[in-house]
């Protein structure tokens, strides 16, 4: 039988306190002056065989691991085919592209244009262009009133103002507040989210207001590296919430 889903519990391990959030900052300001200056050029990266072109001006999901641990999550089981996904702040394009192989019909959405532009590169290379559409907006702002089964967000772990568009990637001042309060009139009637969380930032950044709006949340895996915890939790809105 299969592990059934945790249900969620705030990181209890001492070191991600004030030293998770100092941790976090460090491999900001590490990836602006050093990763990100080494990539300067269009590169080439390949997440479980797949090819994912990264430009300027874009996170790289190998790099920074998040982006490939999503990735790699939705092999597992949790994608179904024929799925009407919406995969938001798509960065490179790289979750869009692997839902799309899965048989999904994708959404993919991100406010930076670079983004935008390179998510469709990937999507053309990867030969999905029948099966995704990437648009460039806010959040949940360009999509109208449409509904998706499911959504996928690997957000901005850090809280403050971005320097730039590149930087909306680590940081934003009212996206979990944002995201929390528009996920509900973008799901489907059984439709849920699957969302991201670093122990590099607090993650009651997002677990406190999506409290509020009346979701459960479950986690989906987690896995420790020696600095860092990821946990991939499913939003599913409460029954008879508002």
């Amino acid at each position: 039988m299969a592990a059934q889903p945790q249900a969620w519990q705030p990181f209890r391990n001492p070191r991600y306190g004030a030293i998770r959030v100092g941790i976090g900052r460090l491999m900001h300001w590490h990836f602006r002056h050093f990763v990100e200056r080494r990539r300067r050029d269009h590169a080439i990266d390949y997440i479980a065989g797949v090819p994912i072109l990264v430009v300027p001006g874009v996170l790289n999901p190998r790099l920074m691991r998040t982006g490939e641990f999503f990735a790699r999550q939705l092999r597992t089981g949790l994608l179904s085919a024929q799925a009407e996904v919406l995969d938001m702040g798509t960065g490179s394009g790289v979750c869009a592209v692997f839902a799309a192989r899965a048989g999904c019909r994708v959404v993919a959405v991100d406010i930076n244009p670079q983004a935008a532009r390179c998510a469709r590169i990937n999507v053309l290379m990867n030969r999905c262009e029948d099966r995704v559409e990437v648009l460039v907006g806010d959040l949940f702002g360009p999509l109208g009133g449409r509904r998706f089964d499911l959504v996928l967000f690997n957000p901005p772990f850090l809280q403050g103002t971005p320097r730039d568009d590149a930087d909306r990637a680590w940081r934003s001042t009212d996206v979990p507040e944002r995201f929390a309060a528009g996920l509900r009139d973008h799901l489907t009637a059984s439709g849920s989210a699957l969302l991201l969380l670093s122990s590099f930032a607090d993650p009651e950044l997002y677990i406190g207001p999506l409290r509020q709006c009346k979701f459960d949340m479950r986690v989906v895996t987690q896995r420790r590296f020696v600095n860092e915890q990821l946990t991939l939790l499913r939003l599913t809105p409460q029954a008879g919430a508002p």
